[in-house]
């Protein structure tokens, strides 16, 4: 099977190792296990609890603990519509490799998470794509869309959106289920910005609660500051999920028992951890917003929700020679648009630590200026 190389992967594999200021980051900055025991209201001596703990496989499919904490993080889900798996990028490679085949028409909803429209030209389905626009606030064209959709198995997206921050509301998924539904496609949503909206209990709600082939995939990184685990999920159909075991088989047989335990209790106190992800993603998207309306040469759409914000620039450089130019001379880091194959742009975490932002955006400040 040939496969495009994964452009964001490789360029974060490059580049982050010798950042000073990690822009380009998109989990909301990391807890440390003493923080977790603390949010959870427990304390060290919890610790104790893993040295009895039997280091043979797991439960196959995640612990019962574990898939009753995700299940109560959606409306419509039980059990049977859960499966754990090695993160979210192990979520959407499982749905991809269980339900296309060649010659299916699978519709990505771009920009996004590269997986979304790689993996389905790996096997040799018909790819369409939909590109968001910033006129339309980042946010799908629903005529277009329904045009691309004829004929299609799977639609996929992520939402919140990576990298704009876009976020589609209950109406705009309702409306994307039901394009879906006209052609009996499976929906793919990726959700793992999700939980960290910018306003309300920072929920939007998931596909896999609002339409019957609704598929939603999260996992612990971006939202719960937990990318160390490497735990994801799937909230599916029973249908789904029985195609998907089948391929889980082959590549996962269980996670960690330590994986599962740590997130169980994570996700168990999902307020505090989630109210923690939302302070400091409200606090400095505040910090980017008003950096953006001082910089002449940067304008935005100013993201919903998710960690991330897609930057365009006034300056006659490719993003990548732009990227590369700006951390050899400052230490900060970005993602060019390039990587996301969208020139002319430029991704960036807002979620790490606040004085690790401030200070970035002003040595990109300084770098702006000096480029005449």
């Amino acid at each position: 099977m040939k496969i495009r190389e994964f452009g964001v992967e490789i360029w974060m594999n490059a580049y982050e190792n010798d950042a000073k200021y990690n822009l380009a980051e998109t989990c909301v900055h990391s807890l440390t296990i003493s923080e977790l025991l603390k949010l959870s209201g427990r304390n060290d001596e919890a610790l104790s609890e893993l040295l009895p703990m039997w280091m043979g496989y797991g439960e196959i499919e995640g612990s019962d603990r574990l898939k009753d904490a995700i299940r109560n993080l959606y409306e419509k889900q039980e059990r049977e519509n859960v499966i754990v798996t090695h993160g979210t990028i192990g979520a959407n490679h499982l749905v991809h490799s269980a339900l296309v085949e060649p010659g299916d028409v699978v519709v990505s909803i771009v920009p996004t998470y590269q997986q979304h429209y790689s993996i389905p030209e790996s096997c040799l389905a018909q790819v369409r794509l939909v590109w968001l626009k910033p006129e339309n606030d980042f946010l799908p064209d629903l005529a277009e869309l329904a045009e691309a959709a004829k004929g299609a198995k799977l639609i996929a997206l992520t939402n919140p959106n990576n990298p704009t921050g876009a976020l589609i509301d209950r109406a705009g998924l309702e409306a994307i289920a039901a394009i879906a539904r006209a052609e009996g496609a499976w929906v793919l949503c990726d959700e793992v910005y999700r939980g960290i909206d910018q306003e309300g209990d920072g929920f939007t709600p998931a596909m896999c609660d609002l339409y019957e082939k609704g598929i939603s995939t999260c996992g612990m990184s971006k939202a719960y500051s937990l990318a160390g685990l490497r735990l994801g999920w799937i909230a599916a159909p029973e249908e789904l999920i029985r195609m998907v075991s089948i391929h889980r088989d082959y590549t996962t047989i269980s996670v960690g028992r330590i994986d599962d335990h740590f997130a169980a209790l994570a996700l168990e106190n999902s307020e505090r951890v989630l109210g923690r992800s939302r302070r400091i993603t409200r606090a400095n998207l505040a910090v980017l917003d008003a950096w953006v309306a001082a910089e002449p040469r940067i304008d935005y759409v100013r993201p919903k929700s998710g960690t991330t914000a897609f930057l365009r620039y006034d300056l006659d450089m490719p993003s990548a020679e732009l990227c590369r130019t700006l951390q050899a001379q400052t230490g900060v880091m970005l993602l060019p648009g390039s990587a996301l194959d969208m020139e002319g742009w430029l991704r960036i975490g807002y979620a790490c630590d606040t004085q690790v932002l401030e200070k970035g955006l002003d040595l990109f400040s300084g770098f702006l200026a000096r480029q005449g």
